[in-house]
């Protein structure tokens, strides 16, 4: 039987969730910032770099140091923030930008 350490994937989840919340942030105003500005490859290139880095580089810290159900908790937390802001993503916006 597999022992399910939970305070390794709360701890993961908890780290998954606040890192991914940030990464769709950053995505959010990487997008805004790209289609106002004059280089928008090179602004989605940098953005996505930075996010993707950032969202690796702190997912391997946790992984290191709390082990691998850290990592499944980060994984799931991941997806679920995922589902969560593509589901605000679709969401219709009026013409003009008006609520």
């Amino acid at each position: 039987m597999i022992v399910v350490q939970w305070s390794a994937l709360g701890l993961g989840a908890a780290a998954g969730t606040l890192v991914s919340a940030f990464f769709f942030l950053g995505l959010a105003y990487g997008m805004r910032s790209a289609l106002q500005g004059e280089n928008t490859i090179a602004t989605l290139a940098v953005s996505a770099v930075l996010r993707i880095a950032a969202l690796l580089g702190i997912g391997w810290f946790v992984v290191t140091q709390a082990g691998p159900w850290a990592f499944a908790g980060y994984g799931i937390a991941f997806f679920a923030c995922r589902r969560i802001a593509t589901t605000i993503a679709r969401v219709p916006v009026q013409a003009g930008g008006a609520k």
